[in-house]
């Protein structure tokens, strides 16, 4: 599933007045195992630390476990972990989305034939 089907099918999983995951809970999960840093990935998603954190936060309590470990800073630094369980949580919200796509990618390519020559044509 490519990027522009990752906007186009947006699946949450609600959790109380939460969403426990989502596409950019999803995306910054992917950037702090990437990044090491909470810090990191939100800047390489543009949005503030103060913004991740709450998002991890949030995370962290609606999953039975933690999705994100942090380590205090000190002279190696701070850093973050994405647990297990984050991984898994990622891996099926993927997998998820794809299923998804694939239930919906004909019909939406129906849909955009009703659109003007602006609209571009997805591709897989």
């Amino acid at each position: 599933m490519n990027t522009s089907a990752k906007k186009i099918v947006s699946i949450g999983i609600p959790m109380g007045e939460h969403y426990a995951m989502g596409p950019g809970k999803a995306d910054l999960l992917e950037a702090i195992q990437e990044t090491g840093s909470i810090s990191a990935a939100g800047r390489k998603l543009g949005m503030s630390y103060r913004r991740a954190w709450l998002l991890v936060d949030e995370m962290n309590a609606c999953f039975r476990e933690p999705v994100v470990a942090t380590r205090l800073g000190g002279p190696k630094g701070g850093g973050a972990v994405v647990t297990d369980l984050g991984q898994e949580a990622v891996k099926r919200y993927r997998a998820l989305q794809a299923l998804a796509w694939d239930a919906v990618r004909h019909s939406i390519r129906e849909y955009q034939r009703l659109l003007g020559n602006a609209a571009g044509v997805l591709s897989d």
